[in-house]
């Protein structure tokens, strides 16, 4: 039986509208098919992880379209390490910190995404604690370098003071712990630790000093990726990206408050503490709300900041802006979240 002439070219021209139709959804393909890690810092995660974890339980990176793990590290500068070896796709780690490695080494770590407002502390169990009675002492930290380790070296200038002047013990994200149980006086601490060592010790915690009061401009974390996997695969990280903006709107609603305090249970914290927590955070936009989070102003800021403490080596300067940051992704992410 003969095929008409017609009837052939339309097959064909049928065929290849399919080849072009999948050549077109190849790279949403691409990042659906990609297993990715999302690094975040402490073990157990400090609470401003949750964030990733209700990205990774409510479903919004499957959502749209990548299958993400997210991972518990020692520290955010562990996550980072782990980034820039090509161990993982992004991590939240200390901006400080990325700042100086691209600064000093030209490291290919880049900032996607981020959090801007610090909600770092000195505390101490000693009512009678100040600035004074710092010199000396032995201060939790994360690690040496860490983030609690460079939120301290920047705290101590509004005491007058030096790094070298205090003793860091390294901790990771258990400094509350060890203050709890009588270990230690003093240690650098979020937000969320205090209501815990209150109720754990029955005794007010003192605050020596906030880092948002001693700097009102400041940056806390990038979530940072390596510059030639992004160059690769650029797709899948405007949707890592659409994936958290998903959850600080579903975090932002009271309705869920409750259902994000049951994923937050990692870090910890019980349901109670998590949602009183949760409100704090969000009141100070702790997670960015319909931003990037990746302010020119507050990164120069810390960038000048790290130059100051000498986090940023004599002989280098600090990395620009530009260097530092893709915007592009957070602004594509954004767009397909808001998608019609």
């Amino acid at each position: 039986m003969k095929m008409r002439h017609g009837s052939f070219a339309s097959i064909l021209n049928v065929r290849a509208l399919g080849v072009m139709l999948i050549l077109a959804m190849f790279p949403a393909l691409c990042a659906a098919q990609a297993k990715m890690t999302l690094g975040i810092p402490g073990i157990p995660p400090v609470f401003g992880g949750t964030i990733a974890l209700v990205a990774e339980k409510e479903g919004f990176f499957k959502k749209r379209g990548v299958d993400v793990t997210v991972r518990a590290f020692e520290t955010g500068a562990a996550a980072s390490r782990a980034v820039a070896s090509g161990e993982i796709a992004v991590s939240l780690s200390p901006s400080p910190l990325v700042i100086s490695q691209v600064s000093n080494t030209d490291v290919k770590l880049v900032g996607i995404w981020g959090m801007e407002h610090p909600d770092w502390l000195i505390g101490s169990t000693d009512p009678q604690a100040n600035c004074d009675s710092l010199k000396g002492a032995a201060v939790g930290v994360d690690s040496v370098g860490g983030a609690r380790s460079i939120a301290l070296r920047t705290m101590l200038v509004a005491c007058k003071m030096k790094i070298e002047e205090v003793q860091q013990v390294a901790l990771s994200s258990n400094v509350g712990a060890a203050m709890v149980a009588g270990q230690l006086k003093f240690g650098v601490l979020h937000i969320d630790d205090v209501p815990v060592i209150e109720a754990e010790t029955r005794k007010p915690l003192k605050t020596v000093v906030m880092q948002k009061d001693s700097r009102p401009i400041d940056h806390y974390l990038f979530l940072a990726a390596h510059q030639d996997r992004v160059a690769q695969n650029r797709d899948a990280y405007v949707r890592i990206v659409a994936g958290l903006i998903d959850a600080e709107r579903f975090m932002r609603d009271p309705a869920n408050h409750a259902k994000v305090a049951q994923h937050a249970a990692p870090t910890g914290r019980s349901a109670e503490f998590a949602e009183k927590a949760l409100k704090v955070y969000i009141a100070m936009e702790f997670w960015p709300r319909d931003k990037d989070g990746l302010s020119k102003k507050n990164i120069e800021v810390m960038s000048g900041v790290m130059k100051k403490v000498g986090n940023i080596k004599a002989d280098k300067q600090p990395a620009p802006y530009e260097r530092l940051v893709d915007t592009t992704i957070w602004r594509d992410a954004y767009a397909l979240v808001n998608k019609k």
